[in-house]
């Protein structure tokens, strides 16, 4: 038999579990077109969960758990390779709105309508050049390397396709995931039954308050990260909202005239303004701080990853590759003309407003930050990846070279913030294809097409994505308390610091400098900073979702039982992310026609115990997630006839 139990090691190299000898059904019509609706489905939840907390969840391993439910358990003739095809398309596509939406919407934040066609053409253009650039580098990065970079998340999706070849019944736990967080997300901003937010004043604590925003998406988001960066996230919340708000409501309350750069006084704001006028730009500065110093720890396995990388493109190219099935990509011929095309696209293509300086600015940034995010991925994952560092860089260098060159009008703004979109959305594609093309070389996948099924999920994302934004704004407001845009904010900071000197940098030093003591610690700041700079009701109901996971971790099991908890759990999870998400936004297109209202109940009838009750009813949620990880799975008792796996 040429399929294993598991991949084998030879001479050092995993033998494939499905051989390159052998012919499989892979990229199939159904396998296509299955993908290209979870890619819609999981790029709507991203932009809507980047909007709202500034981070996304990677659709790999959910989106081969409910390939495999289907293909396999409801269809009865789904492949390895054709789930491995399914997931490849959606994670692309998923990749692609993240990277869209940590920027294009600053746009919006200067009053600029970016229109459809524009952020298609960006998502399209940055995401081709993702796996462009990547393509070539795979060979090295993904074989050669193979015992040097694991690529924690691609090896992760090859072990659940492999393990659902005998039998796919795991996901359930996504399936549940999404139905439960859809019918409390209808309950809860649907109809209103009970509240999405509470919050309390502190009494006698001036400017302090603690609240939280019960969303499944974010307690399922804190599952997934885990406690660590969870508890990082909440002491970044704390020092804003229990140290810096109530220190500025104290020092500033006696004074008569508006603090720059409120345009009121500070007795005159309240908490809520007190953290929009002050303390989102002490989050931007350890932010920013953040992600630079994740970027620069980063540097010697960038140096070195940039130099391996480019010995091996320049000297490996004109080698001839076995011509075997796993081997084949596509021809570097036409990679080459194909990113030359996207490039000539960038500088001449009316509504991509950047210029020939600008193309090469692009090609410059993408291309090394494209080979650095390929690598590091590799390494520490795609979760970790400094992108917004690469971006920040990207951007301070763009608005440093174009305000040189006397380009500081806000035709220079867009154009700089649309170059790091482009290198954003590139940098984020490619970590993700590194990620798909080692759980393809790990299954026994063809990289040709898989390279093709990325840029199918590019296009489809690229389709969608546009409108899914403008949607979101259209209804909840982007740069509101329903949707914050963290780091679209971040990036529109950066841009106007640079081009117009009118930023508050007393406040954005004073998080720099937090950040910094931080890091002194020896503690990764990026969470914290992040915490610190959204409102401390996001960090809540994270944290709840960190402790379930700490619970798990803490549990007297077998190593064994424990990961197959885990997995349980954070299928789960991402559940109940993708059913907030999609709700979220089906309530948003019926706010825009004005049906929303006609839905709602209101919590009314709860009276003084509106709040205690929407606590309570979260508190049921957690618990949910509780037992199909820490504790007994929703359901025990399936059996042949109801598992999906036929």
């Amino acid at each position: 038999m040429s399929q294993k139990e598991t991949t084998e090691e030879v001479n050092g190299k995993p033998e494939p579990y499905v051989a390159a000898e052998e012919s499989m059904a892979e990229f199939t019509p159904k396998a296509i077109i299955l993908g290209v609706v979870m890619t819609v489905v999981f790029a709507a939840a991203n932009a809507y969960l980047g909007l709202k907390v500034g981070m996304t969840v990677s659709a790999s391993v959910p989106a081969a758990v409910i390939s495999m439910g289907i293909l396999r358990g409801v269809l009865n003739q789904g492949t390895i390779l054709e789930n491995n095809t399914v997931q490849t398309i959606t994670s692309a596509g998923t990749s692609l709105a993240a990277g869209i939406i940590f920027t294009v919407p600053a746009l919006i934040l200067w009053g600029v309508d970016p229109g459809m066609i524009k952020m298609f053409l960006l998502s399209l253009f940055g995401g081709t050049l993702g796996v462009l650039f990547m393509i070539p580098l795979r060979k090295f990065l993904i074989v050669d390397e193979h015992e040097n970079l694991p690529y924690p998340e691609g090896t992760a999706c090859g072990e659940v396709l492999i393990a659902g070849e005998e039998g796919g019944a795991k996901s359930k736990y996504v399936f549940a995931g999404m139905g439960i967080g859809a019918i409390y997300k209808l309950f809860s901003g649907g109809m209103k039954i009970w509240k999405e937010a509470v919050e309390w004043a502190i009494p006698g604590y001036k400017g302090a308050a603690i609240g939280f925003n019960l969303y499944p998406s974010l307690l399922g988001v804190g599952y997934i990260i885990g406690p660590k960066i969870a508890v990082r996230m909440i002491a970044g919340g704390t020092l804003g909202w229990f140290v810096f708000m109530p220190l500025i409501a104290k020092v500033g309350g006696g004074l008569s005239q508006p603090l720059f750069p409120a345009s009121k006084s500070i007795a005159e704001l309240g908490y809520w303004g007190i953290w929009d006028n002050y303390i989102r730009y002490v989050g931007a500065g350890g932010v920013a701080l953040g992600g630079v110093v994740s970027l620069v720890k980063a540097l010697p396995t960038i140096v070195e990853s940039f130099k391996a990388a480019m010995g091996e493109l320049t000297t490996g190219l004109a080698k001839d590759a076995k011509k075997v099935r796993t081997n084949l990509d596509l021809s570097i011929k036409w990679v080459g003309l194909g990113a030359l095309a996207v490039i000539l696209a960038i500088a001449f293509v009316p509504q991509v407003p950047v210029g020939i300086l600008g193309a090469a600015i692009v090609t410059i940034f993408g291309f090394f930050f494209v080979t650095v995010s390929s690598r590091i991925v590799g390494i520490v994952g795609s979760s970790s990846n400094p992108a917004s560092g690469m971006t920040i860089a990207t951007l301070l260098a763009t608005s440093l070279i174009m305000k040189a060159v006397g380009w500081t009008d806000k035709s220079g703004m867009i154009a700089a913030l649309s170059v790091g979109a482009i290198v954003c959305i590139a940098v984020a594609v490619a970590g993700d294809t590194s990620q798909d093309l080692k759980t393809g070389f790990l299954v026994g996948a063809t990289p040709k097409k898989q390279q093709i099924g990325e840029l199918i999920g590019i296009l489809i994302s690229a389709i969608f994505v546009g409108g899914i934004v403008l949607m979101l704004h259209e209804a909840y407001g982007i740069a509101s308390k329903q949707l914050p845009a963290p780091q679209a904010n971040l990036m529109s900071m950066v841009v106007k610091g640079v081009m117009k000197g009118n930023l508050p940098w007393a406040l954005v030093f004073t998080g720099v400098f937090s950040a910094l003591v931080i890091e002194m610690f020896g503690i990764g700041s990026l969470p914290f900073a992040v915490g610190l700079y959204l409102p401390i009701h996001l960090s809540t109901p994270i944290m709840i979702g960190g402790l379930i996971k700490l619970a798990l971790d803490k549990k007297s099991i077998t190593k064994e039982e424990r990961k197959d908890k885990n997995e349980s759990g954070i299928l789960f999870a991402s559940g109940l992310v993708a059913g907030d998400a999609l709700v979220g936004i089906l309530l948003a297109g019926l706010a825009i026609k004005g049906w929303h209202t006609s839905i709602q109940v209101g919590s009314g009838w709860a009276g003084g115990a509106a709040n205690i009750i929407s606590l309570g009813t979260f508190a049921i949620l957690a618990y949910i997630l509780w037992r199909n990880s820490v504790g007994a799975p929703l359901r025990d008792e399936y059996d042949d006839s109801t598992n999906i796996s036929g």
